[in-house]
């Protein structure tokens, strides 16, 4: 019965009896705390679901979304500039790479945000550190834990949370899912979902192991909230089970991580975020045959996803949020590449954005030592994601008040 219900449909005609007898405890507990939200006067947690996707490696965002009708792109590069014939024209002054036909379709539509020259305040041009920037939305490193993880330790002081209302895709687990109390799993795939409750032998020594313990009463909370999350995941990984993907997401891992994406959202009611990452986008060298390939992936693999949502009924209810931990130079460099830059576009996708382009068009003219100047601090995408999207409160995750990006 409970399979194919919202959360806000729960609550609706006193099924909350039904809820308690037909389903596993950690869901009634869920549903009470929805009901003593609202009791208190609060809204109940929203249905909508947010995918973030990740390039990893810093994607060249002069070439992903291009300034073609601008001579100095092509001054700055004369040899990886991407040819004014083979742009995806958007409007007179930019475009996309010719490998985003999916998202130019999408685009026209008025399904895909292009936000332009995001960044932050002093940046930083290490992998690391500013992966871990955009992780945690906190370029002074103030912040504790990672920004969806920090929503999630929010929402938890209001009530019990479903053990999967987020999920990562990762071979490890990125630091915006990190939160003080709020635990999010991680998998490298569906298939390590399944190798771990999809075996009955395995499962059954997690469970013996949790039992067999002797514990303090407060070990005791923990080895019930591990077998809770066991109880979801075995319940995740059946339902998994009952849906294929009708679209054609292709054969690159970014089709691959969009399909399992699509699978996940299809199947479980009750996951609010999904996360998932790609590699491949430091492009020193030889950038234009190696981007090339990267975002025909993404392309196939968005689009498919894009179209599934909507065979589904539930594009009104989901969005993707791309970003890559910076940019690149704006010149090209001596081996057909880009070093380490700063600004570069985000995009949304889904029904409910609103499409078009956000944010000034890059100034090729105006430059900071070579580089882009940011003009969208990307913690106001963040900021709009959580307030208008997520239904939790930016200025407390984020530490400070950030206006929105206009884009939802």
């Amino acid at each position: 019965m409970a399979g194919n219900l919202t959360r806000r449909e729960l609550l609706k005609g006193g099924s909350m009896i039904a809820v308690g007898l037909v389903t596993p405890r950690w869901l009634s507990t869920i549903a009470k705390a929805d009901i003593i939200r609202m009791g208190q006067g609060g809204k109940p947690p929203k249905d909508t679901v947010l995918v973030v996707c990740q390039f990893s490696g810093g994607n060249d965002g002069l070439n992903t979304v291009i300034p073609y009708a601008d001579k100095a792109y092509y001054t700055w590069r004369p040899t990886i500039g991407i040819p004014e014939e083979q742009v995806l024209k958007l409007n007179d002054h930019m475009g996309l790479h010719p490998s985003l036909a999916g998202m130019q379709t999408l685009f026209k539509e008025g399904k895909v945000a292009v936000i332009q020259n995001v960044g932050y305040p002093n940046p930083n041009r290490s992998h690391f550190k500013s992966m871990d920037i955009w992780q945690s939305a906190s370029p002074e490193q103030a912040m504790k834990y990672g920004w969806i993880g920090r929503h999630f330790d929010q929402q938890i002081e209001l009530g019990p949370l479903n053990p999967v209302v987020a999920l990562g895709l990762s071979t490890e687990k990125p630091l915006a899912l990190t939160g003080d109390r709020a635990s999010i799993p991680c998998f490298a795939s569906l298939v390590d979902l399944k190798s771990m409750v999809g075996d009955p032998d395995a499962e059954k020594m997690l469970r013996d192991i949790q039992g067999g313990m002797e514990s303090t009463p407060n070990q005791k909370v923990v080895q019930e909230a591990n077998n809770t999350a066991l109880d979801a995941m075995s319940i995740l990984n059946t339902k998994l089970a009952t849906y294929s993907t009708k679209q054609d997401y292709g054969t690159h891992s970014f089709g691959k991580g969009f399909q399992q994406m699509a699978q996940i959202i299809a199947t479980s009611p009750s996951t609010r975020v999904l996360y998932f990452a790609n590699g491949g986008f430091d492009t020193h060298a030889n950038q234009r045959a190696t981007q090339d390939a990267l975002l025909a992936g993404f392309d196939k693999g968005i689009t498919a996803f894009q179209r599934e949502m909507e065979s589904l009924g539930m594009a009104d209810r989901v969005i993707v949020l791309t970003f890559s931990e910076f940019g690149r130079r704006v010149g090209e460099n001596g081996s057909a590449g880009t070093d380490h830059g700063t600004a570069a576009p985000m995009f949304v996708v889904g029904k409910r954005v609103k499409g078009g382009f956000h944010g000034p068009i890059p100034n090729l003219n105006d430059l900071d030592n070579g580089d882009l100047k940011f003009q969208v601090d990307f913690r106001e995408v963040y900021a709009a994601t959580l307030d208008q999207w997520m239904g939790g409160d930016s200025e407390v995750v984020l530490g400070q008040k950030f206006q929105h990006a206009d884009v939802l």
